[in-house]
């Protein structure tokens, strides 16, 4: 049976991540981003505070949104996340967090880059396989890597800007993550109009990109 955080990032082609320097600027961020409709979005560890923005967007979330926490390397920053509120988890690699947040219930988008690595994700129980960076192969290794392993759902993240996006949507990624390109320096108390204008621009690419 499909998770909830598979079945959203089908339907909604993007991963909103952020990434700053300041919390009270995160918060912000995932306000604006959900405020644009932007409805999944991760809220990476190594920006200071992301316990207490992660509470915070939450609070304020409409019904239907998603708002998780990336970077989560261990199995006690799963326990910290949880109690925080988060709703999925993410990681850069095959790290010991994985099995953890699956035995909390908790789904996990692995990050991993080789079919070996792919492979192991999903077998320790990771609900999508976060292709990172992505960028090192572009979409031709994304579309490489899947044709051994068609039912993995993969979403593409690491240096997917607008022009990328439409590509790795074509090859079967399910969604595409993205950070600076989409999230700016929004999250270290940047312009958050401009944070709006490009979450309409994202939003009008995987519209345009269509339906899985």
């Amino acid at each position: 049976m499909t998770d909830l955080l598979t079945a959203e990032l089908t339907a909604q082609r993007l991963l909103a991540i952020i990434r700053g320097t300041d919390t009270a600027a995160a918060i912000a961020t995932g306000t604006a981003l959900l405020a644009e409709g932007v409805s999944i979005i991760e809220v990476a560890l190594t920006t200071p505070g992301a316990l207490d923005a992660i509470a915070a967007i939450r609070a304020d979330a409409p019904a239907g949104t998603l708002v998780g926490a990336g970077t989560v390397l261990t199995p006690a920053a799963v326990a910290d996340v949880a109690a925080a509120g988060a709703q999925f988890v993410v990681t850069p690699a095959v790290v010991d967090s994985i099995p953890e947040a699956v035995r909390r219930g908790l789904p996990v988008a692995a990050g991993a880059l080789t079919p070996t690595e792919a492979y192991t994700a999903v077998r320790w129980g990771a609900s999508v396989v976060k292709l990172f960076p992505a960028s090192v192969g572009g979409t031709a290794y994304l579309k490489a890597v899947r044709d051994p392993f068609p039912d993995i759902p993969f979403v593409a993240v690491g240096g997917v800007g607008l022009a990328e996006l439409p590509g790795y949507l074509a090859v079967g990624a399910i969604a595409v993550g993205v950070g600076g390109p989409l999230v700016g320096d929004a999250a270290s108390g940047g312009d958050l109009d401009a944070l709006r204008g490009r979450a309409r621009a994202y939003r009008a690419a995987v519209r345009e990109a269509g339906p899985q």
